[in-house]
């Protein structure tokens, strides 16, 4: 068996050898338990093409997981919502259900469900794998809906090519905030309208929340109902296959926002009381209730919640053709105390008795079946506690994951802007954190998600620029502090950028400094729609500074799509002053330089250099960037020699404060 190497990576884990070889384990053992010995976990995760409403030749056979029920009867628009006793399901006593109709019985568009019952209740419930759920517009109830169109969708462009040692670049996007308008855009709206803009902007993977079905729109998809339903309120599942189809045909891989770490508390339209028992996918007593999200929890230890949630993983690749998925609440699954108020200070947090084995073997199968589907498929995980591992291969003691989140380094960009003067920013600190990732996983770099955005909260431009935005945006209205704003935007998310450790994420419309927060419609602001959307116009005007943001966010994503290999393998500090709050590091022939200094400009500042001529690539102070064009670009830096530095070479480079320049090498051409 393959050895332990993230203990060789790491030697602080070898005091907890042993129980991270009893976690790969059991990772392994449940696996040949569910496949058999030579079986692989394709074959065993299967249950979305038996469960359901399945066709078989003129036949629909409709399958049903229930093993508390003692009666199951199909009920739709076809039987006028009477419950008729040609359409009960029969029972094999172990729980399964089966009823068989002709196919002309039902036709396209039909709205269905179940009524089932139980030992001392009854009530309608919607099929586990219903893979269309609407919301009916008379009585504002969901119903599973019967999805059957003459015409399949036929693919058109292939997955596009990637390198796994170039930077994911990631843009987070939610299809019903994708308009301008004051309503819920749709799949066809998104690609129609966002995704030219995500591909001019150079982004190689978009990420889409709230696909699976949920009833309330708020939760912005975090409370799933229906798992294997792509959300009927942003249109039919063929439009989202075109989305993700376009996507790919130009260059973007599509990324799928799954939430297997809780279930909505709705019983009428979630599985959460499915049979009438709590037990039957989730935990019972005690460990039943999410005490943070309102919001009901899967027992990883059941098989038959592990086949439920394997089988969902495998559809949403072979049926809608997504390239990977962002696991949503992975810390939340991983311990009994969902990680809640926990600092994650020493290792042992991660190897006590907290540690949820279940959940953990859950991933890792998880993993290892969407890699054998797709051995090109991206999984990242949602993980703030940093549990070693995450990121590995499972037999060499890992979950498998390609990516993690690096999630404390947003909160680290917020405490900073808040809690300190700009004169006490030290650049060691900042360079220590947005490298400060495990060396053999590769991280997602982010300064701002979707989560720094949400009413009560504020984006990078808000904290920094205030009610400002309200009334100096235009270009013909200086402002000190909108100068000040601009200026840090570009310098946060470029250092955040150019030191990622595989991966980049940004979040729709940040790229220009969209202005406000974002807020769903609900009881408390009347049911508005005036904050879940994006003022696209605004990157678009001409008189506006969100331009400027705009253009900037194009070159520099352009700069490290250049670049061979993500910046964080290969990155370089080769110089830091805190007391000037300089900063420079080099990857590959690119060399960054940071003045963070908010007074303080210097002139002929040395820099150590390769002994190469260096021309300048990028410059936040460019008048297109919104800056004031103090720096010449047009100059070929030369490098001096010296014996003062390491390198044996010296740049001398003018710095104007708050700005950053990228140079790149030259070759230095040879006199005859």
């Amino acid at each position: 068996m393959t050895k332990l190497s993230i203990i060789e990576n790491d030697p602080y884990l070898e005091s907890f050898r042993e129980y991270i070889r009893y976690r790969r384990d059991a990772i392994l053992k449940k696996k040949e338990l569910l496949a058999g010995k030579n079986g692989e976990l394709n074959d065993f995760a299967n249950g979305h093409n038996y469960f359901g409403m399945q066709l078989a030749g003129e036949n629909w056979i409709f399958r049903e997981w229930a093993p508390n029920a003692t009666s199951i009867t199909l009920v739709g628009d076809f039987t006028n919502w009477e419950k008729n006793n040609e359409y009960k399901f029969q029972h094999d006593g172990a729980g399964h259900w089966e009823l068989k109709i002709p196919r002309s019985t039902i036709k396209h568009k039909d709205h269905y469900k179940l009524w089932i019952e139980w030992p001392g209740g009854a009530d309608y419930r919607i099929p586990l794998y219903a893979k269309r759920v609407i919301q009916d517009p008379g009585t504002k109830l969901f119903d599973a809906q019967v999805w059957c169109p003459d015409m399949h969708y036929e693919w058109k462009n292939k997955v596009p090519a990637r390198s796994a040692d170039d930077s994911l670049l990631i843009y987070e996007a939610h299809v019903g905030m994708g308009t301008s308008e004051e309503k819920v855009g749709t799949y066809k709206e998104f690609t129609d309208q966002v995704l030219p803009r995500i591909a001019r902007l150079g982004y190689n993977a978009l990420q889409l929340m709230a696909i699976q079905e949920h009833p309330y729109y708020g939760s912005f998809g975090y409370h799933v109902s229906n798992f294997f339903a792509p959300s009927s309120r942003f249109g039919t599942p063929e439009e989202l296959k075109e989305l993700i189809d376009t996507a790919h045909g130009m260059g973007i891989l599509v990324i799928m926002d799954i939430v297997h770490s809780h279930a909505v508390k709705n019983v009428l339209e979630g599985p959460g009381l499915y049979d009438g028992k709590p037990g039957m996918l989730f935990h019972t007593g005690h460990r039943r209730e999410h005490p943070a999200w309102d919001s009901f929890c899967f027992d990883y230890g059941k098989d038959e919640t592990i086949h439920f949630l394997l089988s969902n993983c495998k559809y949403w690749i072979e049926e809608f053709r997504f390239d990977g998925f962002r696991f949503d609440g992975v810390t939340s699954m991983l311990y009994y105390d969902h990680g809640l108020e926990k600092s994650f200070s020493s290792y042992n947090d991660y190897f006590s008795g907290n540690t949820d084995i279940d959940a953990l073997t859950y991933l890792g199968l998880a993993n290892i079946l969407i890699h054998q589907i797709k051995p090109d498929s991206i999984t990242i995980a949602e993980d703030m506690s940093g549990l070693p591992g995450l990121g590995i291969g499972v037999e060499e003691g890992g979950l498998g994951f390609d990516f993690r989140l690096a999630m404390g380094v947003p909160d680290f960009w917020i405490k900073l802007i808040k809690e300190k003067k700009d004169e006490d920013w030290n650049v060691d600190e900042i360079f220590y954190e947005l490298t400060n990732y495990r060396k053999d996983e590769k991280a997602v770099s982010y300064a701002e998600s979707h989560d720094q955005a949400l009413v009560g909260d504020k984006t990078i431009i808000f904290r920094l620029a205030d009610k400002e935005m309200y009334t100096h945006m235009s270009r013909n209205t200086p402002s000190l502090i909108i100068d000040r704003a601009l200026a840090l935007h570009k310098l946060i998310r470029l250092i955040t950028l150019s030191t990622n450790g595989g991966g980049y994420l940004n979040f729709m419309g940040n790229e220009f400094g969209h202005p406000e927060w974002i807020d769903f419609p609900r009881e408390g602001n009347n049911w508005s729609y005036k904050y879940a959307r994006r003022q696209w116009a605004l990157s678009e005007n001409p008189d506006l500074k969100y331009v400027y943001l705009g253009n900037f966010e194009r070159e520099m994503i352009g700069i490290i799509k250049k670049l061979s290999g993500f910046p964080g393998k290969s990155i370089f500090k080769n110089h830091s002053n805190t007391a000037d709050q300089v900063i420079s590091f080099e990857i590959n022939d690119l060399m960054f330089v940071f003045n963070f200094n908010p007074e303080r400009s210097f002139t002929d500042y040395g820099i150590p250099s390769k002994a190469s001529d260096y021309k300048i690539v990028l410059n936040t102070d460019s008048d297109k960037f919104g800056g004031f064009n103090r720096v010449d670009e047009n100059l070929l830096y030369e490098p001096e020699r010296t014996g003062l530095m390491d390198s044996g070479h010296m740049l001398k480079l003018y710095l104007p404060n708050r700005t950053a320049i990228v140079l790149k090498t030259i070759p230095i051409k040879k006199v005859k």
